[in-house]
Protein backbone atom coordinates (compact mmCIF):
# COMPACT_ATOMS: atom_id res chain seq x y z
CA UNK A 1 0.00 0.00 0.00
CA UNK A 2 2.85 2.43 0.77
CA UNK A 3 4.24 1.95 -2.73
CA UNK A 4 0.80 2.64 -4.19
CA UNK A 5 0.44 5.83 -2.12
CA UNK A 6 3.89 6.92 -3.27
CA UNK A 7 2.84 6.44 -6.92
CA UNK A 8 -0.46 8.25 -6.33
CA UNK A 9 1.13 11.33 -4.76
CA UNK A 10 4.37 11.61 -6.73
CA UNK A 11 3.08 10.70 -10.20
CA UNK A 12 -0.21 12.51 -9.57
CA UNK A 13 1.51 15.75 -8.56
CA UNK A 14 3.97 15.47 -11.46
CA UNK A 15 1.19 15.01 -14.01
CA UNK A 16 -0.81 17.82 -12.40
CA UNK A 17 2.21 20.14 -12.67
CA UNK A 18 2.73 19.20 -16.34
CA UNK A 19 -0.92 19.97 -17.11
CA UNK A 20 -0.64 23.26 -15.24
CA UNK A 21 2.38 24.24 -17.36
CA UNK A 22 0.29 23.46 -20.45
CA UNK A 23 -2.47 25.75 -19.13
CA UNK A 24 -4.73 22.75 -18.50
CA UNK A 25 -6.54 22.03 -15.21
CA UNK A 26 -4.52 19.96 -12.73
CA UNK A 27 -7.41 17.52 -12.41
CA UNK A 28 -6.71 16.19 -15.91
CA UNK A 29 -3.23 15.07 -14.90
CA UNK A 30 -4.58 13.41 -11.77
CA UNK A 31 -7.36 11.59 -13.63
CA UNK A 32 -4.89 10.37 -16.27
CA UNK A 33 -2.54 9.20 -13.51
CA UNK A 34 -5.32 7.11 -11.99
CA UNK A 35 -6.32 5.62 -15.34
CA UNK A 36 -2.72 4.67 -16.22
CA UNK A 37 -1.74 3.37 -12.76
CA UNK A 38 -5.11 1.65 -12.23
CA UNK A 39 -6.04 -2.01 -12.67
CA UNK A 40 -7.15 -1.60 -16.29
CA UNK A 41 -3.84 -0.30 -17.71
CA UNK A 42 -0.52 -0.78 -15.81
CA UNK A 43 -2.12 -2.26 -12.66
CA UNK A 44 0.45 -0.70 -10.31
CA UNK A 45 -1.93 0.05 -7.45
CA UNK A 46 -2.23 -2.43 -4.61
CA UNK A 47 -5.63 -4.20 -4.43
CA UNK A 48 -5.83 -3.26 -0.74
CA UNK A 49 -5.94 0.46 -1.58
CA UNK A 50 -8.42 -0.11 -4.39
CA UNK A 51 -10.70 -2.00 -2.00
CA UNK A 52 -10.98 1.09 0.22
CA UNK A 53 -10.93 3.53 -2.70
CA UNK A 54 -14.56 4.58 -2.18
CA UNK A 55 -13.91 5.39 1.49
CA UNK A 56 -10.75 7.34 0.69
CA UNK A 57 -12.60 9.34 -1.99
CA UNK A 58 -15.35 10.10 0.51
CA UNK A 59 -12.81 11.29 3.10
CA UNK A 60 -11.24 13.62 0.55
CA UNK A 61 -14.67 14.97 -0.40
CA UNK A 62 -15.47 15.62 3.29
CA UNK A 63 -12.32 17.73 3.63
CA UNK A 64 -13.26 20.06 0.78
CA UNK A 65 -16.87 20.24 1.98
CA UNK A 66 -15.63 21.34 5.41
CA UNK A 67 -13.46 23.97 3.75
CA UNK A 68 -16.49 25.05 1.73
CA UNK A 69 -18.75 25.29 4.78
CA UNK A 70 -16.18 27.36 6.66
CA UNK A 71 -15.98 29.70 3.65
CA UNK A 72 -19.75 30.05 3.16
CA UNK A 73 -21.68 33.11 4.23
CA UNK A 74 -25.25 32.21 5.21
CA UNK A 75 -26.51 35.65 4.21
CA UNK A 76 -25.23 34.91 0.71
CA UNK A 77 -27.05 31.57 0.67
CA UNK A 78 -30.32 33.29 1.56
CA UNK A 79 -30.01 35.34 -1.62
CA UNK A 80 -29.90 32.22 -3.78
CA UNK A 81 -32.49 30.08 -1.98
CA UNK A 82 -34.97 29.43 -4.81
CA UNK A 83 -32.42 28.98 -7.65
CA UNK A 84 -30.28 26.70 -5.45
CA UNK A 85 -33.25 24.44 -4.72
CA UNK A 86 -34.13 24.33 -8.42
CA UNK A 87 -30.50 23.62 -9.40
CA UNK A 88 -30.54 20.53 -7.19
CA UNK A 89 -33.13 18.79 -9.37
CA UNK A 90 -34.14 20.52 -12.63
CA UNK A 91 -30.84 20.22 -14.62
CA UNK A 92 -30.55 16.53 -13.70
CA UNK A 93 -34.22 15.96 -14.58
CA UNK A 94 -33.70 17.59 -17.99
CA UNK A 95 -30.69 15.37 -18.65
CA UNK A 96 -32.59 12.22 -17.65
CA UNK A 97 -35.43 13.35 -19.93
CA UNK A 98 -32.96 13.64 -22.84
CA UNK A 99 -31.82 10.04 -22.29
CA UNK A 100 -35.42 8.85 -21.93
CA UNK A 101 -36.44 10.50 -25.22
CA UNK A 102 -33.41 9.88 -27.44
CA UNK A 103 -31.30 6.99 -26.03
CA UNK A 104 -33.68 4.27 -27.29
CA UNK A 105 -33.22 5.37 -30.92
CA UNK A 106 -29.53 6.41 -30.64
CA UNK A 107 -28.22 3.59 -28.42
CA UNK A 108 -30.87 0.89 -28.95
CA UNK A 109 -32.01 0.52 -25.34
CA UNK A 110 -35.53 0.33 -23.90
CA UNK A 111 -37.22 3.35 -22.28
CA UNK A 112 -36.67 2.12 -18.73
CA UNK A 113 -33.03 1.25 -19.53
CA UNK A 114 -32.65 4.76 -20.93
CA UNK A 115 -34.01 6.13 -17.63
CA UNK A 116 -31.44 4.06 -15.70
CA UNK A 117 -28.68 5.39 -17.94
CA UNK A 118 -29.92 8.96 -17.50
CA UNK A 119 -29.93 8.57 -13.71
CA UNK A 120 -26.32 7.34 -13.77
CA UNK A 121 -25.28 10.25 -15.96
CA UNK A 122 -27.49 12.91 -14.37
CA UNK A 123 -25.37 13.89 -11.36
CA UNK A 124 -22.89 16.74 -11.44
CA UNK A 125 -19.57 15.98 -9.73
CA UNK A 126 -19.09 17.86 -6.43
CA UNK A 127 -15.49 16.63 -6.43
CA UNK A 128 -14.79 18.70 -9.55
CA UNK A 129 -17.16 21.61 -8.90
CA UNK A 130 -16.88 22.31 -5.16
CA UNK A 131 -13.09 22.95 -5.01
CA UNK A 132 -13.40 25.43 -7.87
CA UNK A 133 -16.33 27.22 -6.26
CA UNK A 134 -14.37 27.50 -3.00
CA UNK A 135 -11.50 29.03 -4.99
CA UNK A 136 -13.88 31.56 -6.56
CA UNK A 137 -15.26 32.43 -3.13
CA UNK A 138 -11.71 32.96 -1.84
CA UNK A 139 -10.80 35.19 -4.80
CA UNK A 140 -14.21 36.98 -4.75
CA UNK A 141 -15.22 36.12 -8.32
CA UNK A 142 -19.00 36.08 -8.69
CA UNK A 143 -19.56 36.48 -4.96
CA UNK A 144 -21.40 39.80 -5.37
CA UNK A 145 -24.32 37.73 -6.76
CA UNK A 146 -23.46 34.58 -4.74
CA UNK A 147 -22.81 32.55 -7.91
CA UNK A 148 -20.22 30.13 -6.41
CA UNK A 149 -22.49 29.59 -3.39
CA UNK A 150 -25.45 28.87 -5.67
CA UNK A 151 -23.56 26.31 -7.75
CA UNK A 152 -22.01 24.65 -4.71
CA UNK A 153 -25.35 24.34 -2.88
CA UNK A 154 -27.07 22.91 -5.96
CA UNK A 155 -24.25 20.45 -6.64
CA UNK A 156 -24.33 19.19 -3.04
CA UNK A 157 -28.05 18.30 -3.26
CA UNK A 158 -28.03 17.17 -6.90
CA UNK A 159 -26.42 13.81 -6.09
CA UNK A 160 -29.09 12.89 -3.53
CA UNK A 161 -31.87 13.53 -6.03
CA UNK A 162 -30.19 11.53 -8.79
CA UNK A 163 -29.24 8.54 -6.63
CA UNK A 164 -32.84 8.22 -5.37
CA UNK A 165 -34.08 8.25 -8.99
CA UNK A 166 -31.40 5.72 -9.94
CA UNK A 167 -32.55 3.30 -7.20
CA UNK A 168 -36.16 3.68 -8.36
CA UNK A 169 -35.40 3.14 -12.06
CA UNK A 170 -33.16 0.13 -11.34
CA UNK A 171 -35.99 -1.43 -9.32
CA UNK A 172 -38.37 -0.86 -12.25
CA UNK A 173 -35.84 -2.34 -14.70
CA UNK A 174 -35.71 -5.46 -12.53
CA UNK A 175 -39.48 -5.78 -12.74
CA UNK A 176 -40.32 -3.87 -9.57
CA UNK A 177 -42.41 -0.72 -9.18
CA UNK A 178 -41.63 2.90 -8.35
CA UNK A 179 -42.02 3.66 -4.67
CA UNK A 180 -43.59 7.02 -3.77
CA UNK A 181 -41.69 7.07 -0.47
CA UNK A 182 -38.39 7.19 -2.38
CA UNK A 183 -39.40 10.56 -3.85
CA UNK A 184 -40.70 11.85 -0.50
CA UNK A 185 -37.33 10.96 1.01
CA UNK A 186 -35.51 13.51 -1.17
CA UNK A 187 -36.61 16.68 0.72
CA UNK A 188 -36.61 14.72 4.01
CA UNK A 189 -32.96 13.74 3.44
CA UNK A 190 -31.98 17.33 2.68
CA UNK A 191 -33.81 18.88 5.66
CA UNK A 192 -32.65 16.24 8.16
CA UNK A 193 -29.07 16.54 6.91
CA UNK A 194 -29.06 20.31 7.39
CA UNK A 195 -30.70 20.02 10.84
CA UNK A 196 -28.32 17.28 12.02
CA UNK A 197 -25.29 19.28 10.89
CA UNK A 198 -26.55 22.50 12.50
CA UNK A 199 -27.14 20.80 15.87
CA UNK A 200 -23.73 19.09 15.72
CA UNK A 201 -21.99 22.35 14.80
CA UNK A 202 -23.69 24.16 17.69
CA UNK A 203 -22.68 21.45 20.18
CA UNK A 204 -19.09 21.47 18.89
CA UNK A 205 -18.87 25.25 19.26
CA UNK A 206 -20.20 24.95 22.84
CA UNK A 207 -17.55 22.32 23.58
CA UNK A 208 -14.76 24.55 22.26
CA UNK A 209 -16.11 27.58 24.20
CA UNK A 210 -16.46 25.58 27.43
CA UNK A 211 -12.93 24.22 27.09
CA UNK A 212 -11.63 27.77 26.58
CA UNK A 213 -13.62 29.11 29.57
CA UNK A 214 -12.02 26.47 31.80
CA UNK A 215 -8.57 27.42 30.51
CA UNK A 216 -8.25 24.25 28.43
CA UNK A 217 -7.74 26.00 25.13
CA UNK A 218 -8.09 23.56 22.24
CA UNK A 219 -5.48 24.31 19.60
CA UNK A 220 -6.74 24.85 16.07
CA UNK A 221 -4.85 21.76 14.90
CA UNK A 222 -6.72 19.68 17.48
CA UNK A 223 -10.01 21.29 16.41
CA UNK A 224 -9.32 20.13 12.86
CA UNK A 225 -8.89 16.54 14.05
CA UNK A 226 -12.06 16.70 16.19
CA UNK A 227 -14.10 18.27 13.37
CA UNK A 228 -12.84 15.62 10.94
CA UNK A 229 -13.77 12.82 13.34
CA UNK A 230 -17.26 14.23 13.88
CA UNK A 231 -17.67 14.62 10.10
CA UNK A 232 -16.85 10.95 9.56
CA UNK A 233 -19.49 10.09 12.17
CA UNK A 234 -22.08 12.23 10.36
CA UNK A 235 -21.38 10.31 7.16
CA UNK A 236 -21.72 7.04 9.09
CA UNK A 237 -25.08 8.13 10.53
CA UNK A 238 -26.39 8.34 6.95
CA UNK A 239 -25.52 4.64 6.50
CA UNK A 240 -26.80 3.59 9.93
CA UNK A 241 -30.22 5.20 9.35
CA UNK A 242 -30.71 4.36 5.67
CA UNK A 243 -33.27 1.63 6.45
CA UNK A 244 -35.19 3.94 8.80
CA UNK A 245 -35.00 7.46 7.40
CA UNK A 246 -32.96 9.26 4.73
CA UNK A 247 -30.33 11.72 5.99
CA UNK A 248 -27.83 13.52 3.76
CA UNK A 249 -24.40 13.13 5.34
CA UNK A 250 -22.73 15.52 2.90
CA UNK A 251 -25.20 18.31 3.67
CA UNK A 252 -24.79 17.60 7.39
CA UNK A 253 -21.03 18.15 7.04
CA UNK A 254 -21.49 21.47 5.20
CA UNK A 255 -24.19 22.60 7.66
CA UNK A 256 -21.97 21.77 10.65
CA UNK A 257 -19.10 23.77 9.18
CA UNK A 258 -21.41 26.76 8.51
CA UNK A 259 -22.63 26.81 12.13
CA UNK A 260 -19.05 26.48 13.40
CA UNK A 261 -18.14 29.53 11.34
CA UNK A 262 -21.06 31.53 12.78
CA UNK A 263 -20.38 30.54 16.41
CA UNK A 264 -16.57 30.89 16.23
CA UNK A 265 -14.60 34.11 16.08
CA UNK A 266 -13.58 35.34 12.63
CA UNK A 267 -9.93 34.51 13.41
CA UNK A 268 -10.67 30.90 14.46
CA UNK A 269 -12.95 30.16 11.48
CA UNK A 270 -10.34 31.66 9.13
CA UNK A 271 -7.58 29.52 10.66
CA UNK A 272 -9.69 26.37 10.43
CA UNK A 273 -10.53 27.13 6.80
CA UNK A 274 -6.82 27.61 6.03
CA UNK A 275 -5.88 24.33 7.72
CA UNK A 276 -8.53 22.39 5.79
CA UNK A 277 -7.28 24.13 2.64
CA UNK A 278 -3.82 22.69 3.32
CA UNK A 279 -5.25 19.23 3.97
CA UNK A 280 -7.05 19.51 0.63
CA UNK A 281 -3.70 19.70 -1.20
CA UNK A 282 -3.12 16.03 -0.37
CA UNK A 283 -6.77 14.97 -0.41
CA UNK A 284 -7.24 16.40 -3.92
CA UNK A 285 -4.55 14.15 -5.38
CA UNK A 286 -5.93 11.10 -3.61
CA UNK A 287 -9.50 11.82 -4.71
CA UNK A 288 -8.93 12.38 -8.41
CA UNK A 289 -6.27 9.71 -8.91
CA UNK A 290 -8.59 7.13 -7.31
CA UNK A 291 -11.52 8.36 -9.42
CA UNK A 292 -9.32 7.81 -12.48
CA UNK A 293 -8.36 4.35 -11.21
CA UNK A 294 -12.06 3.42 -11.08
CA UNK A 295 -12.42 4.17 -14.80
CA UNK A 296 -12.20 1.10 -17.02
CA UNK A 297 -10.85 2.63 -20.22
CA UNK A 298 -11.70 -0.55 -22.18
CA UNK A 299 -15.41 0.24 -22.02
CA UNK A 300 -14.95 3.44 -24.02
CA UNK A 301 -14.18 1.30 -27.06
CA UNK A 302 -17.66 -0.20 -26.86
CA UNK A 303 -19.43 3.15 -26.64
CA UNK A 304 -18.67 4.60 -30.07
CA UNK A 305 -19.75 7.83 -31.75
CA UNK A 306 -23.43 7.27 -30.88
CA UNK A 307 -22.61 7.45 -27.16
CA UNK A 308 -20.63 10.68 -27.64
CA UNK A 309 -23.58 12.17 -29.52
CA UNK A 310 -25.97 11.13 -26.75
CA UNK A 311 -23.73 12.63 -24.04
CA UNK A 312 -23.54 16.02 -25.77
CA UNK A 313 -27.26 16.01 -26.54
CA UNK A 314 -27.96 15.36 -22.84
CA UNK A 315 -25.59 18.19 -21.86
CA UNK A 316 -27.60 20.57 -24.05
CA UNK A 317 -30.76 19.56 -22.19
CA UNK A 318 -28.90 19.96 -18.89
CA UNK A 319 -27.82 23.48 -19.84
CA UNK A 320 -31.42 24.36 -20.71
CA UNK A 321 -32.36 23.15 -17.23
CA UNK A 322 -29.75 25.45 -15.66
CA UNK A 323 -31.08 28.36 -17.72
CA UNK A 324 -34.61 27.65 -16.44
CA UNK A 325 -33.36 27.70 -12.82
CA UNK A 326 -31.79 31.13 -13.33
CA UNK A 327 -34.90 32.82 -14.71
CA UNK A 328 -35.71 35.85 -12.59
CA UNK A 329 -32.21 36.21 -11.11
CA UNK A 330 -30.16 39.39 -11.63
CA UNK A 331 -27.38 37.51 -13.44
CA UNK A 332 -26.00 38.74 -16.74
CA UNK A 333 -25.91 36.56 -19.84
CA UNK A 334 -22.22 35.84 -19.23
CA UNK A 335 -22.85 34.75 -15.66
CA UNK A 336 -25.63 32.40 -16.76
CA UNK A 337 -23.30 30.86 -19.34
CA UNK A 338 -20.72 30.31 -16.58
CA UNK A 339 -23.32 28.49 -14.45
CA UNK A 340 -24.08 26.19 -17.41
CA UNK A 341 -20.36 25.43 -17.84
CA UNK A 342 -19.91 24.80 -14.10
CA UNK A 343 -22.71 22.22 -14.16
CA UNK A 344 -21.12 20.05 -16.86
CA UNK A 345 -18.53 17.90 -15.00
CA UNK A 346 -19.26 14.29 -14.08
CA UNK A 347 -16.91 11.98 -12.19
CA UNK A 348 -17.52 10.69 -8.66
CA UNK A 349 -21.14 9.50 -8.84
CA UNK A 350 -20.62 7.97 -12.29
CA UNK A 351 -17.49 6.14 -11.06
CA UNK A 352 -19.43 4.92 -8.00
CA UNK A 353 -22.67 3.67 -9.59
CA UNK A 354 -21.79 3.27 -13.29
CA UNK A 355 -21.05 -0.44 -12.86
CA UNK A 356 -24.06 -1.23 -10.64
CA UNK A 357 -26.49 -2.14 -13.51
CA UNK A 358 -23.85 -4.49 -14.95
CA UNK A 359 -23.22 -6.14 -11.56
CA UNK A 360 -27.00 -6.59 -11.13
CA UNK A 361 -27.19 -8.43 -14.45
CA UNK A 362 -29.33 -5.86 -16.26
CA UNK A 363 -29.15 -6.23 -20.08
CA UNK A 364 -28.19 -2.55 -20.38
CA UNK A 365 -25.34 -2.92 -17.85
CA UNK A 366 -22.44 -2.84 -20.29
CA UNK A 367 -23.70 0.06 -22.40
CA UNK A 368 -24.54 2.06 -19.24
CA UNK A 369 -21.01 1.54 -17.90
CA UNK A 370 -19.48 2.38 -21.30
CA UNK A 371 -21.40 5.66 -21.53
CA UNK A 372 -20.61 6.50 -17.88
CA UNK A 373 -16.87 6.00 -18.44
CA UNK A 374 -16.96 8.05 -21.63
CA UNK A 375 -18.91 10.80 -19.88
CA UNK A 376 -16.25 11.05 -17.15
CA UNK A 377 -13.44 11.25 -19.71
CA UNK A 378 -15.27 13.94 -21.71
CA UNK A 379 -17.08 16.08 -19.14
CA UNK A 380 -14.66 16.14 -16.18
CA UNK A 381 -11.87 17.79 -18.23
CA UNK A 382 -14.39 19.81 -20.27
CA UNK A 383 -16.07 21.25 -17.17
CA UNK A 384 -12.80 21.81 -15.32
CA UNK A 385 -11.19 23.55 -18.31
CA UNK A 386 -14.37 25.54 -18.91
CA UNK A 387 -14.50 26.82 -15.33
CA UNK A 388 -10.78 27.57 -15.10
CA UNK A 389 -10.56 29.30 -18.46
CA UNK A 390 -13.74 31.39 -18.31
CA UNK A 391 -14.39 32.57 -14.76
CA UNK A 392 -12.24 35.69 -15.09
CA UNK A 393 -14.01 36.71 -18.27
CA UNK A 394 -17.56 35.72 -17.35
CA UNK A 395 -17.72 36.68 -13.67
CA UNK A 396 -17.33 40.04 -11.97
CA UNK A 397 -14.73 40.24 -9.21
CA UNK A 398 -16.24 41.73 -6.07
CA UNK A 399 -14.62 45.01 -5.14
CA UNK A 400 -13.63 45.77 -8.73
CA UNK A 401 -15.68 48.21 -10.77
CA UNK A 402 -17.48 46.59 -13.67
CA UNK A 403 -16.62 48.00 -17.05
CA UNK A 404 -19.21 49.75 -19.17
CA UNK A 405 -19.64 46.76 -21.46
CA UNK A 406 -20.56 44.38 -18.63
CA UNK A 407 -22.95 46.91 -17.09
CA UNK A 408 -24.74 47.37 -20.40
CA UNK A 409 -25.09 43.61 -20.77
CA UNK A 410 -27.38 43.13 -17.74
CA UNK A 411 -30.21 40.76 -18.62
CA UNK A 412 -33.82 40.70 -17.45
Amino acid sequence: MLTSLAFIFLVGLTMAAICQRLNLPRIIGMLLTGIVLGPYVLDLLDPSILSISADLRQMALIIILLKAGLSLNLSDLKKVGRPAIMMSSIPASCEILAFFLFAPSILGVTRIEAAVMGAVLGAVSPAVVVPRMVQLMDTKYGTDKSIPQLIMAGASCDDIFVIVLFSTFVSMAQGGQANLMDFINIPVSILLGIALGAITGYLLSLFFETAYAHKHCVRNSMKVIIVLGVSFLLMSIETWLEDIVSVSGLLAVVSMACVLKIKSTAFVSKRLSEKFGKLWLAAEVLLFVLVGAAVDIRYTMNAGIAAVLMIFLALIFRSIGVAICLIGTPMTKKERIFCMIAYLPKATVQAAIGSVPLSMGLPCGQIVLSVAVLAILITAPLGAIGIDMTYKRLLHKEGRKENTYNTAEQSL
